[in-house]
């Protein structure tokens, strides 16, 4: 496959800059952080005895990587971002690896995958940023063979992330240009209505839809966490632009705000998900 460029769009910037910059930054810490998602969906790998494997919204490659490790010597695993500079990342750590996974910068709402090239469909937190919804998956439905497996995880609402909204709760008096989130929106969440979730699978081809909640416990070291909150999310993309006096002002407020989930050397929080799951219907 030839990865097509992707038209440019806001998505495309952001994750071409900062975004991407502060995730590649911050490898480490959210790869241990979301740990227990790439277990999951690697179990889901080695269930189905998948082989063809397309990981969504990949990043710096943990998921693919380990869904290559679960597809075993004979599986083709490809991850796609639209990215550039994550997906070199992800190809650099493969090499080192030693892996099979393959990975591409692309748009997958528009890009021409092979038509049903894939036995499995998965995504760690990669499918929320959609311009399009129904057009991004109705591709992935094209790219899936019949009766392929569709498997994702996205975040429920942004009420029931506490730990994920506690910056911009917090820095929201101190910083007024701020962006408020919109319901609905290309964003984190974006997938929070589960029945406009399964409406979007249904218009776009998959079937044996089933979204069901699930709360996993996540955990990194304490001493990573001002740079979790500095570099990620719409916090740390305003930071970037701040003059000193408020960065430092900022930075101590939302230090405090985070007491709550710090237990001695370790920040732990719950992550509000759905398991999204979906069959690839016959005619696609």
């Amino acid at each position: 496959m030839n990865a097509t460029q992707p038209n440019p769009t806001e998505q495309t910037t952001l994750w071409n800059g900062r975004a991407g910059r502060a995730w590649i930054d911050g490898q480490a810490t959210l790869d241990r952080m979301f740990a227990s998602f790439e277990d999951l969906l690697a179990d889901t790998v080695r269930a189905t005895s998948a082989r063809r494997v397309l990981d969504v919204g990949c990043g710096t490659g943990s998921t693919t990587l380990a869904a290559a490790r679960a597809a075993g010597a004979q599986g083709e695993c490809l991850g796609v971002d639209i990215s550039e500079p994550m997906v070199a990342v992800a190809r650099a750590r493969a090499a080192q690896l030693g892996s099979t996974a393959r990975f591409i910068a692309a748009d997958v709402q528009t890009h021409a995958f092979e038509p049903a090239s894939f036995d499995l469909v998965i995504s760690r937190f990669g499918v929320m940023f959609f311009n399009d919804p129904v057009a991004a998956f109705a591709n992935l439905r094209r790219a899936a063979s019949v009766n392929a497996r569709l498997q994702v995880i996205a975040w429920r609402s942004a009420a029931e992330n506490p730990y994920m909204t506690a910056a911009e709760r917090a820095a929201a008096p101190l910083l007024p240009n701020l962006p408020v989130r919109q319901p609905g929106a290309p964003g984190q969440f974006a997938f929070a209505d589960r029945h406009r979730v399964a409406s979007i699978l249904q218009e776009s081809g998959w079937g044996e839809i089933d979204i069901q909640p699930i709360d996993a416990s996540c955990a990194y070291p304490e001493k990573d966490l001002v740079g979790y909150f500095t570099r990620l999310g719409v916090v740390g993309q305003v930071l970037e632009d701040a003059d000193e006096a408020t960065r430092r002002q900022v930075i101590g407020t939302l230090r405090a705000a985070f007491d709550p989930f710090v237990h001695g050397d370790e920040v732990r929080f719950a992550a509000a998900c759905w398991k999204i799951d979906a069959k690839a219907r016959g005619q696609a």
